[in-house]
């Protein structure tokens, strides 16, 4: 790894824990309305495919594919 650029590897490090990021508090939030609401599993599925969505989304907008909404 000697001629790798650290700005790079510091840019997919952040963007790996940004997907990462979203999918995991995705699947929290699922797992406890699962537990209040006794919905099993249902909250799960559909939480952590929303905190897929949003982290595929947050890795996009950190990248620059897609533009950052920004109200002036």
């Amino acid at each position: 790894m000697g001629g790798a650029d650290p700005s790079a590897m510091a840019r997919g490090f952040r963007l790996s824990a940004e997907l990462v990021a979203g999918v995991l508090v995705g699947a929290m939030i699922g797992w406890l309305l699962d537990r209040w609401l006794g919905i099993s599993p249902w909250g799960l599925i559909v939480f952590l495919l929303l905190g897929f969505a949003a982290g595929v989304l947050n890795v996009m907008r950190a990248a620059g594919v897609a533009p950052h909404n920004r109200i002036d």
